[in-house]
C-alpha cells in the first residue's frame, strides 16, 4: 500500500500489508486517522491446477495508521490457521480450513464503534462459520463481535469446475460469495438496518443490534457461480437497489488462446434491476434490460448482466451491464431515464483512440452533477476496453 501527496505525487510511506501472497480487490476506508484494508486472494482459481497445494490463504483486514503506514492491527475472517490435511489425487498436500476473502470495502459504524465486512466462500474443507458472513470487527482492536453466516456449508474453488476435481472440497458448495459491502441504513426514521444481497440472488436486512439477526430475506433474482448480486447494492432512505447479474458463461476451446480455451456468454439472458423496501422486503418494483436484445445474436463476448456495482443519488439509480450500456434510473418507478452504449471507440482527451466495452465489477461515481464510469472489463469473457467517461446529469 501507498501514500501519495494528493498536490505533487510525491511518496509519502509504503508498506507491505500482509505477508501471504494476496490481492486487493477493495477500496480502503479511512475514518478517524485509519486506513481499513479488506484482503482477498486469487487462490480459489490457482486451486484448478491439480499440483497446486490448495489452500493456505485466509481473508483479513488490516487497519494501519494514516501517517506513518504502520499496521496499527490484522484480524483474519477463519481464527484457525490452516494445517495439513489430505493429499489429493496428485499427490499434492491440501490444507484447511482456508478462504472467506473479503472481496469489499468494509462499512464503518462509528456510533456501535464496528466495522462491517463481506466474506466469500472457503477455498478448502473444513467449511467455516465465518464464510458467506457478515462480519463486525471492533475498530479499534479488530476483535470479532459477531457473525451472521448465511450460507452454511460452503467450500469451493475453480478445481469443482474441471474434469479432474484433484483439489475440489469433498463438500463442493455452491460458490455463493458476498462480493459487496453492508450497507448501514435508517429508514424513514426506523431502526438501523445492515442491508446486502449475494450471488445466490437473495437481499438480506440484518440488525446490528441483535448480532446480525435476519430481519427480512427476499429473493431479488435468479443466483449462480456468475448470477445473483454481485459487486455492490444501492440505498436510500426508502429503498434498496439490486442489481442482477444473470450471466450465463461457458468455456468453448480456443487454440489461439494461450490457456487453450476462452468463454463465451449468452447474448440474449441475464440483466435486471430491483427495488426493495427498507422496511417490509417487499419488491417495490423489478425491471430487465429493456428491448430489442442489445447483444448481437452471434456475440459472444456480450452479455445483458449488470453485475457491475449499483450507485444511487436523490432520485436515480444508475448500473451498468456487461453490454456496454449505463442507464439511470427513476428511483421510484424503474423508469430508464437514459441509456447509453459505451462499447464503442472515443477520441480521447488525452490523445489518440480509445475503445469501451463491458461494464463491470466499479460502479459509476457521481460528483457535482457529473457521472463518471469506467468502460472496458474484458474479465469472464467480457468485452475489454480502456476509457474513463464522464456524463452530464442529462446523460450527454
Amino acid at each position: 500500500m501507498y501514500a501519495l501527496d494528493a498536490v505533487d505525487g510525491r511518496l509519502l510511506w509504503k508498506t507491505k500489508a500482509v505477508d501471504h501472497p494476496s490481492i486487493v480487490t477493495a477500496t480502503p476506508r479511512v475514518y478517524d486517522g485509519v486506513i481499513y484494508q479488506p484482503i482477498s486472494s486469487y487462490e480459489e482459481a490457482l486451486a484448478a491446477r491439480p499440483d497446486y497445494q490448495c489452500c493456505t490463504f485466509r481473508g483479513s483486514v488490516v487497519a494501519l495508521d494514516a501517517g506513518t503506514g504502520k499496521t496499527i492491527w490484522q484480524s483474519f475472517t477463519i481464527a484457525q490457521a490452516p494445517t495439513p490435511t489430505r493429499k489429493n489425487a496428485a499427490g499434492a498436500q491440501q490444507y484447511g480450513p482456508s478462504g472467506a476473502a473479503v472481496w469489499s470495502s468494509p462499512t464503518i459504524d462509528p456510533q456501535r464503534g464496528a466495522l462491517y465486512v463481506a466474506t466469500g466462500d472457503n477455498y478448502s474443507d473444513p467449511p467455516t462459520s465465518t464464510s458467506d458472513a457478515v462480519l463486525a470487527m471492533d475498530l479499534k482492536t479488530g476483535k470479532l463481535l459477531w457473525s451472521q453466516q448465511l450460507t452454511a456449508g460452503d467450500s469451493y474453488n475453480n478445481s469443482c469446475s474441471t474434469p479432474q476435481r484433484a483439489n475440489c472440497p469433498s463438500t463442493a458448495g455452491p460458490d455463493a460469495d458476498f462480493g459487496q459491502p453492508p450497507i448501514l441504513v435508517n429508514a424513514r426514521g426506523a431502526k438501523p438496518e445492515l442491508v446486502i444481497a449475494q450471488k445466490t440472488g437473495m437481499a438480506y436486512a440484518l440488525d446490528p443490534d441483535r448480532q446480525g439477526e435476519v430481519l427480512w430475506r427476499t429473493q431479488a433474482g435468479e443466483g449462480g457461480k456468475f448470477g445473483g448480486s454481485q459487486w455492490g447494492s444501492a440505498a436510500d432512505a426508502r429503498n434498496m437497489y439490486v442489481a442482477i447479474s444473470g450471466q450465463k458463461i461457458r468455456a468453448v476451446r480456443d487454440p489461439q488462446s494461450p490457456r487453450g480455451f476462452r468463454f463465451v456468454l449468452d447474448p440474449r439472458d441475464g440483466g435486471g434491476l430491483v427495488a426493495i423496501d427498507l422496511t417490509t422486503g417487499k419488491i417495490v418494483w423489478s425491471v430487465k434490460p429493456p428491448a430489442p436484445p442489445t447483444c448481437p445474436a452471434a456475440g459472444t463476448d456480450c452479455s445483458p448482466a449488470q453485475s457491475a456495482a449499483v450507485t444511487a443519488i436523490p432520485g436515480v439509480v444508475f448500473s451498468g451491464s456487461v453490454d456496454g450500456h449505463l442507464r439511470a434510473y427513476a428511483a421510484g418507478s424503474g423508469d430508464v431515464i437514459w441509456d447509453t452504449n459505451t462499447a464503442h471507440p472515443f477520441d480521447a482527451v488525452n490523445g489518440g483512440a480509445a475503445r469501451g466495452g463491458s461494464i463491470d465489477a466499479a460502479g459509476p461515481a457521481v460528483v457535482n452533477g457529473m457521472v463518471f464510469a469506467n468502460s472496458g472489463y474484458g474479465q469472464w469473457g467480457g468485452m475489454p476496453g480502456n476509457v474513463l467517461l464522464t456524463f452530464s446529469v442529462n446523460g450527454e
